[in-house]
């Protein structure tokens, strides 16, 4: 399985963590995958830290329970999760910059690596040129001549999932009250979506 990134970690955390809140049952793998060495530790100790805390201290209504930090196995996965959440978040515009520079340096070696073969084999230099070019767009990234291609590219993929990351995390920190006016908008633009393709194909 490739190595998941910022963005698509985040929003993997956030799919596990509104299913916990659910009630929903979950495998201790699933959850697991999206933990670093760090928090999968985290879990643990948590975990162990309850059956400790269950044995020293007892409780019988769900008050005593309380003060007494009891937690349920689901209740100590949710802790782990959004604070893993929260690292992510944290770590988000780190995650994109280090890919970007990644993505730029494939795309000069790939380039530059095309550019010599065609030239050692004997490609005049527009020729060397064009064929580097088109070895970026099927490696997926931007062409150095500025050309554009109908495909997305691997950039902008990354750039989309940014986006979608950044839009996750500011509609976690807004209000009940401002949840439910933005998906009155969204709706909204999907409806004028709507109505422009039944222009387009002559449907009212």
């Amino acid at each position: 399985m490739p190595k998941l990134n910022a963005a698509q970690i985040i929003e993997r955390l956030e799919r596990r963590i509104a299913e916990l809140e659910a009630n929903a049952e979950i495998a201790n793998k699933d959850i697991r995958a999206l933990l670093t060495d760090t928090q999968q530790q985290a879990l643990n100790d948590g975990l162990a830290e309850q059956v400790e805390l269950k044995k020293e201290k007892r409780a019988r209504t769900e008050e005593e329970k309380k003060e007494l930090g009891w937690k349920t196995i689901r209740e100590v996965r949710l802790c782990v999760l959004k604070n893993a959440l929260a690292e992510a978040n944290a770590g988000l515009s780190a995650d994109y910059e280090r890919r970007q520079r990644a993505a730029t340096l494939r795309q000069g070696r790939i380039y530059f690596e095309a550019y010599g073969k065609a030239i050692d084999e004997g490609k005049d230099t527009q020729t060397a040129k064009n064929w580097a070019n088109n070895e970026l767009t099927r490696a997926g990234l931007n062409r150095m001549d500025g050309q554009a291609v109908e495909h997305e590219s691997i950039r902008d993929n990354e750039v989309a999932e940014m986006e979608a990351a950044l839009l996750a995390q500011f509609k976690s920190k807004m209000t009940t009250e401002e949840l439910e006016q933005l998906v009155m908008v969204e709706d909204g633009n999907k409806v004028k979506g709507k109505r422009k393709v039944g222009k387009v194909w002559g449907k009212k």
